[in-house]
């Protein structure tokens, strides 16, 4: 099957009142300390990739999420933030309102890829495991084989979320998948023509790896596309832009074993995206079983 994701899935929670993330550079943290507010305003329309919180983009039909964690510098409460660039909402508030539509819709399945984690030591990791065992418990699919895994495997197991983890903590844990099942390889363009080719290409490796597979349909911008297009942002600049093309390369492709698997965007409301990912799998032959 192909599934429907959204890259930076939680940034449309982006919060402009919160500090800088950790893992940005000296040259952003000195921008902000300088323009302060205005600074953030516009960051967040370079950083904010989605436009919908996730209830509304599981009701689109998304089910791939990509996520990144961090801590807050000099936080006494230890407490775990989705972030990109500035920080969004606490990680156990996404978690349970992904789980209160699971628990409503009791035949989805969705993907939960922790694939960055910023300022986390040991203990930050315990916490985050925990969070998701106290939230999730056994509708969590432990690691298995990929290929072993189908719809109608995890709804006689009533599995309904899948965790990978890009952490060397995930082999201790049964319900954490390693991250190198999901790879996610980044094409890291602003041209069209080369995300197209990159992406092509990705797909012609997937089979070798045994897993499953992320195609990004994602533009990333340079400095200097920023600076010229500092106060349209991202979406006006590069993703409205380039959007015909990316869709004509999505429309193209194939499910099934040799084809796509999991395909994310920015702003995933944009043009058709949605509906044609969807389609996709009606392409799939009648006598095919249904291994994601």
């Amino acid at each position: 099957l192909v599934f429907l994701g959204s890259h930076d899935s939680f940034s449309f929670y982006i919060d402009e009142a919160s500090p800088v993330g950790p893992e940005q550079p000296e040259t952003v943290q000195n921008f902000v300390s300088v323009f302060g507010t205005v600074a953030k305003k516009l960051m967040r329309k370079w950083l904010a990739t989605q436009t919908m919180n996730f209830t509304s983009q599981l009701g689109a039909g998304i089910r791939y999420f990509d996520l990144r964690i961090s801590t807050k510098p000099r936080d006494p409460d230890n407490e775990l933030y989705f972030a990109h660039g500035l920080f969004s909402a606490k990680v156990k508030e996404g978690l349970e309102e992904i789980n209160a539509f699971l628990t409503e819709h009791p035949k989805e399945v969705v993907f939960l890829d922790f694939n960055h984690f910023y300022g986390m030591q040991k203990c930050h990791h315990e916490k985050l495991v925990q969070m998701l065992k106290d939230t999730y418990g056994n509708k969590m699919c432990p690691a298995i084989f990929a290929h072993e895994v189908s719809l109608q495997y995890l709804w006689e197991k009533e599995h309904q979320v899948l965790v990978f983890y890009h952490s060397p903590v995930a082999v201790e844990v049964a319900f954490l998948w390693p991250g190198q099942m999901m790879p996610a390889p980044w094409a890291n363009t602003t041209d069209t023509e080369k995300l197209i080719q990159f992406l092509q290409a990705s797909i012609t490796e997937r089979r070798k790896k045994g897993s499953f597979f992320i195609s990004q349909v994602v533009l990333t911008p340079k400095a200097s596309t920023v600076v010229k297009g500092v106060a349209s942002g991202l979406r006006e600049t590069i993703t409205e832009r380039a959007l015909p093309a990316m869709m004509e390369w999505v429309r193209t492709q194939k499910a099934g074993e040799s084809g796509v698997n999991i395909i994310t965007a920015d702003f995933v409301e944009l043009g058709d995206f949605i509906s044609t990912v969807i389609k996709l799998n009606y392409s799939l032959d009648e006598g095919e079983d249904d291994t994601t």
